[in-house]
C-alpha cells in the first residue's frame, strides 16, 4: 500500500465533545458549528458565503483504524458489513465526509449549520456542492 501525508488546514469547534454522544449523522439533532482555518489558507475562503452548502472533508483522528467489519448504526442486532458499505467513522482511513451549510464567515473562521464532527476534529478541506450553475466555481 501506498502512504500519504495530509495536513490539516483547520480545525472544528463544537459543542459536541464526547464521541458516545455525538450523533451519527447531520440530521440527527447536530449543532451549529466553527471551522476555525489556518491563517496560511484564508485566502481559500474567499467567495464563501452564507448560504452555500459546502462539503466538508474531515479526519475523524479519534476513530479506530484497525476495523474492517461493524454492525451498521453499532447496533449487534444487524450482522456485520464491511466498514466500506457503511458510514462508520472507524475504517483504516477514517475521512470524514460531511454535508454543511455556510451560516456566516467571519475572517478565517465558518459557522456551519448541523455539523456532526467533534471539538478538535482535524479539517483537511472544503468543496462546494455543484449544483446546475457549476461553471461559476
Amino acid at each position: 500500500m501506498s502512504s500519504f501525508e495530509l495536513e490539516s488546514i483547520g480545525h472544528v469547534v463544537s459543542t459536541l465533545t464526547d464521541l458516545a454522544s455525538a450523533p451519527r449523522q447531520a440530521d440527527e439533532g447536530a449543532p451549529e458549528a466553527w471551522l476555525v482555518f489556518e491563517p496560511e489558507v484564508v485566502e481559500g475562503l474567499s467567495h464563501l458565503r452564507p448560504g452555500d452548502d459546502v462539503i466538508l472533508i474531515t479526519w475523524l483522528d479519534r476513530a479506530r483504524r484497525d476495523v474492517l467489519r461493524v454492525h451498521p448504526r453499532g447496533d449487534t442486532s444487524r450482522p456485520e458489513e464491511g466498514v466500506f458499505s457503511t458510514r462508520s467513522p472507524h475504517r483504516p482511513n477514517p475521512i470524514g465526509l460531511h454535508r454543511v451549510q455556510i451560516a456566516a464567515v467571519d475572517g478565517r473562521r465558518v459557522r456551519v449549520r448541523q455539523l456532526e464532527a467533534v471539538d478538535g476534529t482535524p479539517i483537511l478541506d472544503v468543496k462546494p456542492v455543484l449544483d446546475e450553475d457549476v461553471t461559476r466555481r
